[in-house]
């Protein structure tokens, strides 16, 4: 039964400024929202994303709707609704109508940690306490925490069932709210049809993502799954392209989520098992270790006791070599540095630097342009230290660099991503500061690091063994002359990361000499001090220095 009298308020509330709001409406503001909400008896409804058929799209979506679609809040759906109750099944979300499984998967892995959920599904939201219909959740948008604020009214078929995603527990909402949020920050539920998992683990967590290919994968996968698993990291995957359901129980271009790994013993020989999550909840794998494999009667009944439960919820074990046949890709979103690192897991030091490409001017396209206009692209120096291992140290550090663009259009779907990869050179020769290293510079050298492929994704990541010193990172587009931003992040023990040259003129490079024994003192001496630099303190650093 419903909370609020049958005469409620239609009033639609006017916004209000907050120094915290959403990229897709920034003057909402949440507590504001409530509050008045709560004094005048009403309940919200969010004009910036309203419960119309422009929230769900003006594409093919609108097709697969039901003929009499309703909105509706979660008490009008049941007597008793929750928000989020911590003894449901950590994965009890249903995919809808839409074709959001990246989304959904991505979404199933951060339910494994629900300290990392908590961030982003305030889990002290009530359909109770406080009630007005009105809800926050919180993305990683390009470098901020940003809050989406949405009503909860949800699309449901005649019979009152929801159109999107949906939970096994029949009163239990906190997944199709998130939803929403995420389709309003998306543009609509259409723009949320068809994505990589990698995307949404981004916009979850902050993290970085790493892809695999599964088909090029080495024999330390399995080394990189259990660093994977044990490290919090989230981890979902992709089976090749196609629209069908296999005779195997596969579905085609379809994401899953890891949810685990198991070395047993099978036959006195060990047997690699992963364990996948549909989001359909439903539809397994029918192979060798699924819940119906004989498979199991050769364990002992301990082992079977612990690992198998034959239940239809879309989730089961598979083998190692199973996966690497039927998957294409692995992504691992990497919540610290350390994964894949041969370091031991300690402080990284954090940088982010914001840049675009303009058309004929800073967008000089890949490196097969060198002669024309590849050296207008921003480039950025990174200086590599380890001051807390001696000043002469050569050990190499790891280093891990990611590049995001940012989206051309508030639809998600409207512009396509473009093609993007970085190049990455190490610095024997240095110049003035403030200037653009000129095309003579990427004629003599070659790349320490280049893309093995540019790729048309959100995030482009690679972690580097790099020797303490001075690198030039160049992020580019495939093509020349297209006009994007971009978010360039760098993760080490020790570095200074800033770009050059953003509206200067070009000057040739000069040898530079070799740090001296005061250059390098006072550097250990401030690092010691100040971890973490900002900009002030950075240009404090550089006025210290004679580069020369």
């Amino acid at each position: 039964m419903s909370l609020w009298p049958p005469f409620r308020c239609r009033w639609k509330l006017a916004p209000r400024y907050s120094r915290r709001a959403s990229p897709q409406q920034p003057q909402q503001d949440f507590e504001a929202l409530l509050a008045e909400c709560l004094r005048n008896g009403c309940l919200f409804e969010d004009t910036s994303f309203p419960a119309t058929l422009s929230s769900i799209g003006s594409g093919s979506l609108l097709q697969k709707l039901p003929p009499r679609l309703q909105w509706k809040r979660p008490p009008e759906l049941h007597s008793n609704p929750q928000f989020y109750f911590a003894k449901a099944k950590r994965l009890d979300l249903c995919q809808g109508i839409v074709g959001d499984c990246w989304f959904l998967a991505a979404l199933q892995a951060l339910a494994l940690h629900q300290d990392i959920l908590s961030r982003v599904v305030p889990l002290n939201q009530s359909f109770t306490e406080k009630y007005a219909g009105i809800f926050r959740f919180w993305f990683w948008h390009y470098g901020n925490w940003v809050p989406v604020v949405i009503d909860d009214r949800l699309p449901v078929n005649e019979a009152g069932q929801l159109v999107f995603v949906s939970s096994t527990y029949k009163n239990l909402f906190w997944g199709a709210l998130l939803e929403k949020a995420y389709a309003k920050l998306s543009g609509s539920y259409e723009d949320l049809q068809s994505g990589q998992v990698s995307e949404a683990l981004v916009d979850f967590t902050g993290g970085v993502t790493m892809t695999i290919n599964l088909a090029e994968a080495h024999g330390n996968l399995w080394d990189i799954l259990i660093k994977a698993t044990y490290n919090r990291t989230l981890i979902g995957c992709q089976t090749h392209s196609g629209e069908k359901i296999l005779e195997n129980g596969l579905v085609e271009g379809h994401a899953y989520t890891l949810t685990g790994i198991r070395k047993v013993t099978c036959k006195h020989r060990p047997e690699y098992l992963v364990k996948l999550r549909n989001p359909w909840g439903k539809v397994e794998w029918k192979g060798d270790w699924s819940d119906s494999s004989s498979k199991w009667e050769l364990l002992s009944p301990k082992e079977k006791i612990l690992l198998l439960r034959k239940d239809n919820d879309g989730e089961f074990w598979m083998t190692l070599q199973h996966f690497k046949t039927h998957f294409v890709l692995l992504v691992i979103c990497k919540l610290t540095p350390g994964l894949l690192s041969q370091e031991a897991a300690q402080k990284w030091t954090y940088t982010m630097r914001e840049g675009r490409w303009e058309k004929r001017s800073t967008a000089g396209g890949q490196r097969q342009l060198l002669q024309d206009t590849f050296w207008k692209n921003p480039q950025f120096l990174l200086s590599v230290w380890r001051p807390e291992e001696g000043r002469r140290s050569l050990r190499p550090c790891s280093v891990l660099v990611s590049l995001l663009q940012k989206p051309r259009h508030r639809c998600r779907k409207r512009k396509p991503l473009l093609t993007i990869g970085f190049y990455l050179y190490r610095m024997n020769k240095y110049h003035d500061d403030q200037r653009r290293l000129p095309p003579e510079f990427f004629q003599r050298n070659t790349p320490l690091s280049q893309p093995d492929r540019f790729l048309k994704e959100k995030e482009v990541s690679q972690e580097l063994c790099l020797e303490p010193g001075t690198y030039l990172i160049v992020p580019c587009i495939l093509e020349a002359h297209q006009k994007s931003e971009f978010v360039l992040r760098v993760f080490s023990r020790k570095h200074i990361f800033y770009e050059i040259g953003s509206n200067s003129g070009v000057v040739f490079s000069k040898e530079i000499e070799d740090q001296n024994e005061r250059q390098n003192e006072f550097f250990t001496k401030f690092f010691e001090k100040y971890p973490e630099i900002n900009a002030v303190q950075l240009q404090y650093l550089l006025n210290q220095m004679t580069w020369s």
